[in-house]
């Protein structure tokens, strides 16, 4: 009898061990000894890719199996072939993510060419950072304030990658909604060729991310030989707080729309990292419970510092809702956006 106690005893504990231990998903294991490859839309050296290669050296320790992340750079057509690799390529296995300039969803908004996606349905993982877009000039240009550019007697020369691109995208905005003189001159595979283009006399400069510029093209600004003359967020950055925002100077209220709608809505997801449609929920959850994790990582946090990155994460849920919304735009909106945007 006391046989027959005890093992009802142990078959009981048994069962209680069972029910409180915690459950093992059947992918924790999943990523152990495995690569997760980021494909980023830009060249090495601009800013997507610094930002990609930070968040890759920290971001496997909060994944179960801690992989290793590989950045790979996919250029061309302003990241577009990026974005398109990723939603009709790439595995939806957890082992890609895309990072590619978010500016290309409202291109899918207004039914631009070359778009073989649906942004809705990407699994957002997150943003690292909201941006805050500004224009940076050489000072050889002559450009140091927006009352010079506005009084320029030739279009001033900014260098963009392609339509969809913040760098592209915002000079287009602003020539309509702010009546800048501006040559866009597009094609360049990233940032990083347009700074290079700048600094050897080929262009003014361009309009792109300060989170990047300020990290990317910092000794020129130490030096004041790169003077940011406007900013296009909706209130003045804590960094430059004596710089004009663009939306002072729109003069009617479609312009402000413009701005609102074509340049501050979409800075929200300008660096969105993404899943292929179809990857396993349980994966899509884990690389996003583990990318909020690594933005607030004290080891994470001390080397985007020292790169001057900044950090300010935006979840993949709320990612998601924005970019929601963006499909819901007023049709008269879309269709002067789309003018405006699909015209050199």
């Amino acid at each position: 009898m006391r046989q027959r106690a005890g093992l009802a005893v142990a078959i009981v504990l048994g069962f209680v061990f069972l029910a409180v231990a915690p459950a093992k998903s059947a992918s924790d294991d999943f990523y152990r000894g495995k690569n997760i490859r980021i494909v980023v839309g830009f060249a090495a050296g601009g800013g997507f890719d610094t930002y990609s290669r930070v968040i890759g050296r920290h971001m496997g320790k909060f994944i179960p199996g801690n992989p290793t992340f590989v950045v790979d750079n996919m250029t061309g057509a302003g990241s577009l072939i990026a974005a398109n690799h990723v939603y009709k390529v790439a595995k939806p296995d957890g082992l890609t993510i895309g990072h590619f300039i978010g500016g290309l969803i409202l291109q899918q908004v207004m039914g631009g060419s070359g778009i073989e996606f649906d942004a809705r349905k990407f699994e957002m993982i997150g943003v690292p950072v909201k941006e805050n877009v500004v224009c940076a000039l050489r000072k050889e240009s002559g450009i140091t304030s927006v009352e010079s550019w506005l009084a320029a007697k030739a279009p001033v020369k900014l260098g963009g990658t392609a339509p969809g691109s913040t760098t592209d995208d915002v000079p287009k905005i602003l020539r309509v909604a702010v009546g800048l003189p501006i040559q866009l001159v597009s094609g360049y595979k990233g940032t990083a060729d347009i700074r290079l283009a700048a600094d050897s006399g080929e262009l003014a400069g361009g309009c792109w991310a300060w989170e990047s510029i300020k990290v990317t093209w910092r000794q020129e600004l130490e030096a004041r030989n790169v003077v940011v003359v406007l900013q296009t967020i909706p209130k003045p950055h804590p960094e430059l707080p004596t710089i004009p925002l663009a939306i002072s100077f729109a003069k009617t209220d479609e312009a402000k729309k413009l701005i609102e709608a074509g340049i501050h809505d979409t800075q929200v997801f300008t660096r969105p990292y993404v899943l292929p449609p179809g990857t396993p929920k349980e994966r899509v959850q884990m690389l996003r419970s583990a990318f909020l994790d690594t933005l607030k990582d004290k080891e994470f946090l001390a080397e985007a510092e020292k790169s001057k990155l900044d950090v300010g994460a935006v979840s993949g849920e709320e990612v998601a809702s924005i970019i929601d919304g963006l499909f819901k735009l007023d049709p008269a909106l879309v269709a002067k956006l789309k003018a405006i945007l699909t015209t050199n």
